[in-house]
Parts: C-alpha cells; sequence; structure tokens
C-alpha cells in the first residue's frame, strides 16, 4: 500500500474522528471508526517506513579443495538495499 494509503488513513481517520458534528449515525459512532482508521494508519505507515529500511542479508558458503586433499571453506555475507516500491 505505502506511504499514501497509510497518509490517506490518517487522514481520513482524523476527519471522521474530529471534524464530524454528527457522531452517531444508527448504530455506528463515527468517532470510533475514524480514530481507528487514524491508529490503523499509523501502524500502516511504521510497517511500511520499516519495510523500506530493511537490508537484505544473505550468505554464501564454499568449499574448494586443492591439490594435495586439503579443503578451504569460504563463507561470504553480503547486504544489499530492498528494491524499489512499484510506482502506481
Amino acid at each position: 500500500m505505502g506511504y499514501g494509503g497509510a497518509v490517506g488513513l490518517i487522514v481520513v481517520g482524523l476527519i471522521l474522528s474530529l471534524a464530524v458534528n454528527k457522531e452517531q449515525v444508527g448504530p455506528v459512532n463515527l468517532g470510533t471508526i475514524g480514530w481507528i482508521l487514524a491508529i490503523a494508519g499509523v501502524a500502516l505507515l511504521v510497517l511500511s517506513i520499516a519495510q523500506q529500511n530493511a537490508r537484505r542479508r544473505t550468505s554464501a558458503v564454499a568449499t574448494t579443495t586443492d591439490a594435495q586433499g586439503r579443503q578451504v571453506t569460504t563463507e561470504r555475507h553480503m547486504e544489499t538495499d530492498p528494491p524499489a516500491p512499484p510506482v502506481a
């Protein structure tokens, strides 16, 4: 969903909870729904930021044998940036 969806949820949630005059529509309390949407938007924003800043860690192990029969094991660790998010 990305940053835009999270910010959109926060905006809609805060509008429902703070700017709507009629709080109750039937059995639904718009203020409560607004706060739930705002909190969900903040959680989604935090998860999006964490996912964007995560690095990919990979390891590779190689074992080679020379002419005398000795084995050497080499271990390599790599950290790469995650791929860019898709552009909508």
